[in-house]
């Protein structure tokens, strides 16, 4: 199950309106998450019905404090540190990532803050991933 924020930014100028849409896995971050093909349409219709820019951001694993408290307790009933399960598990279940390590909650919101931001006016319609390079696909 997912939950969705939804704020809107007012910049100065005409088309400058951004509608910054965050989807968030419940649970454990490190899941894949996969948005369909019926949000992504719907992020395009919005866009272009409101005349805003609308993207969606796909985090990978990522040590929000929840997943954090979640993996040390993992990790302590294993007889590990915080470190020694991450490495462990981006070797063994998530070997395709680049960082080899979780990404940290404000890595995530740097890209939120740059999508929301009038520097982006150009993107809209896209998904865009903070993964750290987890999945080897463009598309």
């Amino acid at each position: 199950m997912a939950s969705e924020t939804f704020w809107r930014a007012d910049f100065d100028g005409p088309g400058q309106s951004h509608l910054v849409i965050v989807r968030l896995a419940k649970g454990l971050a490190a899941r894949r998450l996969v948005v369909p093909e019926l949000d992504v349409g719907r992020a395009r219709s919005t866009a272009q019905s409101l005349r805003v820019t609308v993207n969606t951001i796909l985090p990978g694993p990522t040590k929000s404090r929840g997943v954090g408290d979640f993996v040390e307790q993992l990790a302590r009933s294993e007889g590990k540190s915080f470190a020694e399960f991450e490495k462990e598990f981006f070797e063994k279940v998530r070997p395709t990532s680049l960082i080899k390590r979780f990404a940290n909650p404000e890595e995530v919101a740097s890209l939120v803050t740059y999508i929301a931001s009038p520097l982006a006016s150009a993107t809209t319609g896209a998904a865009l991933r903070v993964d750290g390079g987890t999945l080897k696909s463009a598309f």
